[in-house]
């Protein structure tokens, strides 16, 4: 089996959980034996090469032969979008929104069609321009290469994936890690849903990342659900680099940690509420807000305002050893997330040993059993949990054991199993 895989980003550059998904999910592909070919719209040169072969979309070429796309290119919507979009989330500030065709501002002879594109492999205000263009070379790389599948991950590669299905008339399967239902609540950016729906209609198999987005998906998008099918993520476990057996903490206090963006949909101000709560009882602790986004200078306001400064820490965003180091500092990990469809990252506290309590309202909810659930919005439940993990050590102790026990078996080679099944049933 070979696959056409299209994503945004790759290990080590990455701005969240897709790329540390798509990292796992290709390393566990390649131990089934199959062959990927994976995209990106910029590659730095140290990614891993080792286990896929890496494309960049700035070295490919477009010529004449990309004409056979030019109706699909036309279709494409162009939206300058507030640099702060990163693949989970929907765009916060929008500097303009036209439904102008790229072509239109193109000269076909001179520009696009014979010569590079040179991506910037960033979330800036031209990304939707990106997106289209990435569509637009994606039909060129799907002209040049054999493959079984094409396999698009996230909104920002569906146009990418419905340009390679047009030319080459090898079914497309596209995986959801995220919806702009998700991101936005109610108040979702059309634009980005409906290039959601569009990929979701044109796939030959959708993949979810928990039964939770399963439901949004064929509920909220109209797709019919005997195409979509639902594949956990998992996480990678190396025991060596996770051991904190000599880890030296740093503070003399408990630690509790939320690592996320500080956005809407990962419950930050719930987080802060919580925290006030346990504080108000219990004073050997330290909260940790670990990420950035659009909330961060109002949950900085709010934390000053209920007076808990000197037991807060904002640390800004984190990515790789960053991250590790900051798991084996923490005593609990909560994510206390409004809508999430996966969510990795209890997965990664628990690898390192940390008990986690997660919100009712996520994915991940569906496969861990050694986890404290409660409802995101439940501030008294949150903080009776992290009071007892904090206070009492026979608890804590259970949730540390079990919890590496039960997530040493969320192994990605099983997911892309899985995944593999559904290539085969469209192939």
């Amino acid at each position: 089996m070979r696959v056409l895989m299209f994503g945004w980003e790759f290990p080590p550059h990455i701005t969240g959980g897709l790329g540390t998904a798509c990292y796992g999910l290709v390393k566990g592909l390649a131990k089934n034996n199959v062959d990927v070919i994976f995209v990106v719209p910029k590659a730095y040169g140290d990614e891993d090469s080792g286990i896929v072969k890496i494309l960049d979309a700035s070295d490919i070429e477009i010529n004449q032969d990309s004409l056979s796309i030019e109706d699909f290119w036309k279709k494409i919507t162009f939206m300058e979008i507030g640099s702060n979009l990163i693949p989970y989330v929907s765009p916060e500030e929008f500097l303009k929104i036209s439904s102008e065709n790229i072509l239109d501002k193109t000269d076909i002879n001179h520009s696009i069609y014979r010569s590079r594109y040179k991506f910037s492999g960033k979330y800036g205000k031209d990304l939707m321009e990106e997106v289209s263009r990435y569509a637009l070379i994606a039909g060129a790389i799907a002209l040049k290469n054999n493959f079984d599948v094409i396999h698009a991950h996230d909104w920002l590669t569906y146009p990418a994936g419905i340009a390679a299905k047009s030319v080459s008339g090898k079914p497309l399967v596209i995986h959801v890690h995220a919806t702009e239902v998700d991101r936005s609540g109610e108040n979702v950016n059309q634009n980005v849903f409906d290039i959601e729906r569009k990929g979701m209609q044109a796939a030959d198999r959708v993949i979810t990342v928990s039964n939770y987005t399963r439901n949004i998906v064929i509920t909220r998008y109209g797709i019919d659900e005997s195409k979509v099918f639902t594949v956990h993520n998992a996480v990678e476990f190396d025991k060596e680099a996770h051991d904190n057996h000599h880890w030296q903490k740093s503070v003399p206090e408990k630690v509790v940690t939320f690592l996320g963006r500080v956005t809407f949909q990962k419950g930050p101000d719930y987080f802060v509420e919580a925290a006030n709560l346990v504080l108000s009882k219990y004073k050997n602790v330290r909260f940790v807000m670990a990420g950035s986004g659009d909330m961060l200078n109002r949950i900085v306001k709010r934390v000053a305002e209920l007076q808990i400064s000197d037991k807060f820490h904002f640390t800004g965003f984190l990515k790789g050893d960053d991250v590790n180091r900051m798991f084996l500092q923490s005593d609990v990990y909560v994510m206390p997330s409004v809508s999430e469809p996966f969510g990795i990252s209890p997965l990664e506290a628990m690898r390192a040993n940390v008990p986690v309590i997660i919100s009712k309202q996520s994915g991940v909810a569906e496969v861990l059993r050694h986890a404290i659930k409660i409802d995101f919005w439940d501030i008294d439940a949150m903080a009776d949990a992290m009071y007892g993990l904090l206070n009492y050590n026979g608890l804590s102790n259970m949730f540390r054991r079990l919890g590496q026990e039960e997530v040493l078996g969320l192994k990605w080679e099983n997911a892309a199993r899985q995944i593999n099944e559904i290539y085969y049933s469209v192939t």
